[in-house]
């Protein structure tokens, strides 16, 4: 929810009311920490957002990115020999038509850094816009070569947020706040790689955009989405550390030093994912409650009424009622 409440800070508020109904996003839910939202409901908002404000990132420069601007950008890169050579262009690009900062990529000994530099006349304030930026240099970066590139870190110049562990479903690698400067790393043999992708390719990319570079769609690069996938393979049973850790090939010590690296625990991840699933299908079914409850791994209906209330501070009866 501090994704969809960070978009809608500076839309109408009854463009909002009406925006978030059409996304399937209950409005009485914008108003609630806890809450949670798909990645469709999200993706969608994302897009309804856009084709309103003509802006394709809504409100978050100081200057508006005109619908088609994801387009031209990577229409100007498709032609690159490699990639080192459509990161340079990619900054050129946003350094056109954006004032709040440039970004700029760099070869540091055997990483990559891509670093977003403030522009001193116009301070850059947002940390949404921050965290986009890199995602769409990301998203765009691995779309060219074909492959998604793993993070070595993130870097981000503004506090710790309230909600950290949303970071771990952006970013496939450790995030560290109050630094120096806002930046990202990769392994610097990536930019040596061949664009892969064609004219004819783009349409799709388009079609599924924010999709396709927004949300990490791939596991296997974080410890901590093994080990929610593992889970959610197993409900409505709840697997013990020491099984998952013995599945995924790691020593119960390794597996709980690996997730504390990533910002997590075993049991906050079986907690969100029992959580993001209840809340689902809550707002997507008309199962029972009791039903639901056994799907996500409780017996005891008063245990999950209880998990729920201490989830997203109310009952899944008052939730659903949102709708």
């Amino acid at each position: 929810m501090s994704l969809v409440n960070g978009f809608l800070a500076g839309a109408d508020p009854l463009a909002i009311e009406r925006l978030a109904e059409r996304s399937g996003i209950p409005h009485a839910l914008l108003h609630r920490p806890g809450a949670r939202v798909t990645q469709e409901q999200f993706s969608t908002l994302y897009r309804l957002l856009a084709a309103e404000y003509d802006d394709e990132m809504p409100g978050i420069f100081s200057r508006p990115l005109r619908n088609g601007t994801l387009k031209y950008l990577c229409l100007s890169l498709l032609d690159a020999p490699r990639l080192d050579v459509a990161m340079h262009r990619f900054g050129q690009f946003f350094h056109l038509i954006l004032d709040d900062f440039t970004v700029k990529s760099r070869r540091d000994d055997s990483l990559c850094r891509i670093e977003l530099v403030a522009n001193e006349a116009n301070r850059f304030q947002n940390a949404l816009g921050q965290e986009l930026m890199l995602k769409l240099v990301h998203g765009v970066a691995s779309w060219l070569i074909g492959q998604k590139i793993p993070l070595v870190e993130v870097e981000f110049d503004f506090p710790r947020p309230s909600r950290e562990t949303d970071h771990l479903y952006l970013f496939p690698g450790p995030v560290h706040f109050g630094c120096t400067q806002t930046c990202m790393s990769f392994e610097a043999r990536y930019l040596d790689m061949a664009i892969r992708q064609h004219k004819s390719d783009l349409k799709k990319f388009l079609a599924r955009a924010p999709e396709d570079w927004i949300f990490v769609s791939f596991a296997e690069q974080m410890v901590c989405h093994q080990v929610r996938q593992y889970i959610a393979g197993c409900l409505p049973a709840i697997p013990t550390i020491g099984i998952v850790a013995q599945d995924l090939h790691y020593s119960v010590r390794t597996l709980c030093r690996r997730l504390s690296i990533e910002g997590t625990t075993f049991q906050a991840i079986k907690d969100e994912l029992r959580r993001d699933i209840a809340i689902q299908r809550l707002t997507r079914s008309a199962d029972a409650i009791g039903v639901i409850a056994y799907e996500v791994g409780f017996d005891d209906p008063t245990a999950f009424h209880r998990a729920f209330r201490h989830w997203t501070g109310s009952t899944p009866q008052a939730y659903r009622k949102m709708v």
